[in-house]
């Protein structure tokens, strides 16, 4: 008998949902004890709250932190982290809450992925990045010294519950990440989301909560529907690593000093340049991604001295490259994204057509 599919579940966007979470949990993923996963950032500001959710709804749980930072997203981490559950007395009958932005998602979807062959998650996440983004689709992973994400598993949470009230306290680096990967959204999917984006760019770097709330939610439906139509990023869901190709190599050649959602932007740029230099893209595409960008304050060029051979090193050891070959999602025009002759989502690219891409770039 094929076992039961674990990949619908609820995404609750509402003000205020973080003090429901215990009872939210409980419905959605009923555990005997859970374990809330958070860098010791988060951890400070929510973790005595989101606690005493699950303590009201009087449920079990217990706080397990782990240093902020990209650099702590390795298999020493997720390690830490499984020995401090099995220290505690977790069982297969517990629950996990990832709590936090990417990279506690990441690690905390990981964990619940290979604890005792895999228990139950549920996905809280506080930055906008991993609203929109990391926290729906079940990916989960840490990252090598060759790469971003290169160990991982797909592990689909029980539930995704956003509040927008806690992007009050994020740092406006962490906002201009998130809002690049949903101005990504808009470029692959819904031109006029993206028109929307470039509408509303002053409201959503104030935070008015009302724009904030309508960008979650369509990111989120758009992000959703992907991966609906492709939980094993076997086909379409492929759409969503545009720009990321680059952005990846990007970060690993600054050793993550360059920001994911940053990372992307840039890489959003290079690579709509390198399909209009193809014959793929319309002309004028990477143009106004630059702009919508520029408006966001995200930076639409590489820092200096990044030497074209590390890249392009990178990109051949990224996951989406086969036989070495880095892939590429490209666009058509905003909004649709251009397939392959053969009906394929992603396009091969020469080391000169990305290298001509990037030297493009900045003007």
């Amino acid at each position: 008998m094929p076992p039961p599919d674990d990949r619908d579940y609820d995404v609750v966007i509402e003000p205020g949902a973080l003090s429901r979470l215990g009872e939210l949990a409980a419905e959605a993923a009923p555990a005997h004890r859970y374990a809330i996963i958070a860098d010791a950032s988060v951890a400070d500001l929510y973790g005595s709250r989101v606690r005493a959710a699950f303590e009201r709804a009087e449920q079990r749980v217990d706080l397990f932190t782990f240093e902020a930072g990209g650099a702590n997203k390795t298999v020493a981490t997720w390690a830490s982290l499984t020995d401090a559950l099995l220290d505690a007395g977790f069982g297969r009958d517990s629950a996990v809450v990832g709590l936090g932005g990417g990279v506690a998602g990441d690690v905390a979807g990981f964990t619940a992925a290979t604890y005792m062959r895999g228990v139950p998650v549920v996905q809280v996440p506080t930055s906008l990045l991993a609203m929109v983004d990391a926290s729906i689709g079940g990916k989960t992973g840490v990252d090598s010294p060759h790469g971003k994400n290169l160990i991982g598993a797909f592990h689909h949470p029980r539930l995704v519950v956003m509040d927008p009230e806690v992007l009050a306290t994020l740092p406006d680096q962490e906002l201009r990440c998130g809002l690049a990967e949903a101005v990504k959204h808009g470029a692959i999917a819904d031109a006029a989301y993206f028109e929307w984006i470039e509408e509303h760019a002053d409201a959503l770097l104030e935070r008015e909560p009302e724009a904030m709330t309508a960008l979650v939610r369509r990111s989120a439906e758009i992000k959703a529907s992907f991966v609906a139509r492709d939980p094993l990023e076997a086909g379409p869901r492929k759409a969503l690593n545009f720009g990321h190709t680059i952005g990846h190599a990007i970060e690993g050649a600054t050793a993550y000093g360059v920001p994911h959602g940053y990372a992307v932007a840039i890489g959003m740029v290079a690579e709509a340049r390198a399909g209009e230099d193809a014959g793929i893209t319309t002309p004028g595409t990477a143009e106004r991604i630059r702009a919508v960008l520029r408006r966001l304050g995200l930076p639409d060029a590489p820092p200096a001295g990044l030497e074209p051979g590390r890249l392009a090193s990178l990109m051949q050891r990224d996951k989406k490259a086969r036989a070495a070959s880095p892939r590429f999602a490209l666009l058509e025009s905003i909004g649709n994204l251009a397939r392959t002759p053969t009906g394929g989502w992603t396009h091969p690219l020469g080391d000169a057509a990305v290298r001509a891409a990037l030297a493009t770039q900045g003007g």
